[in-house]
């Protein structure tokens, strides 16, 4: 397993995302700002068996479309910079409102491990949630757990240490829309996989490009260009050593 996972930490507002960060990290946390963004970033670090992991608390969001500064960088986080693992932080009082947002991730990776917090104010107002039927209907691990109580934060340290040794298994939920707009999607998926590959995931892309999200285009349009001059550096100093 590599030593040093990165893991980004997504959510609505209000989901008790923040709890949880300051739960894992304690005081090995600092804050800057997104390169080019106002919106600041909090990263902080944790030790689990001698292995180092270091997560990102994105902005709280509802999406992942570029309706705000704060959704452009969590998506582009998730996206561009490619965290090993992505936690998503959803409220058990009000989960159907939440798990928008999981779709969304689920859309761009696989290494997901959704968190049910705030379980011990569901279980006041009767809700329970069903872990298992939950984590067999998104095809990824679900954790119920009260951050602020540290209710299920072990069982959480060690699904992250299983996903991090490649030990479970995902099959992410696929959304799928009318017959007419997966076919468009199809068509859309072969003209993105002949410009970018397998580096970033297609089928996103194509629902962006169908929404004629122009934001979107232009970011991937810039991350595209500076992929294209590392490779052509790599290749040029291969070039000179050889």
């Amino acid at each position: 397993m590599n030593s040093h996972i990165r893991i980004a930490l997504a959510g609505n507002p209000n989901t008790g995302k923040s709890t949880l960060f300051n739960t894992l990290t304690g005081l090995k946390q600092h804050t800057g700002n997104w390169t080019g963004k106002t919106v600041s970033l909090a990263e902080g670090t944790y030790t689990h068996n001698k292995s180092t992991y270091t997560i990102v608390d994105l902005p709280g969001t509802y999406s992942l479309l570029s309706n705000s500064a704060d959704e452009e960088v969590a998506r582009d986080y998730i996206l561009f910079e490619e965290p090993d693992i992505t936690l998503v932080v959803v409220d058990a009082t009000s989960l159907s409102r939440n798990l928008n947002l999981a779709l969304q991730v689920l859309e761009i990776t696989s290494n997901v491990i959704v968190c049910v917090n705030l379980i011990d104010e569901a279980s006041k107002k009767g809700i329970t949630i069903d872990e298992v039927k939950l984590s067999t209907h998104l095809g990824v691990p679900v954790v119920c757990m009260s951050a602020r109580n540290k209710i299920g934060i072990s069982t959480l340290v060690e699904t992250i240490e299983r996903m991090a040794n490649n030990e479970i298994t995902t099959t992410p939920k696929v959304i799928t829309y009318t017959e007419e707009t997966e076919a468009t999607i199809a068509v859309l998926e072969e003209d993105v996989k002949a410009l970018v590959g397998d580096r970033y995931p297609s089928r996103f892309i194509a629902l962006r490009l169908l929404e004629n999200d122009v934001q979107f285009i232009q970011t991937l349009q810039k991350h595209m260009n500076k992929t294209r001059k590392e490779v052509a550096t790599r290749g040029q100093t291969i070039v000179a050593e050889a």
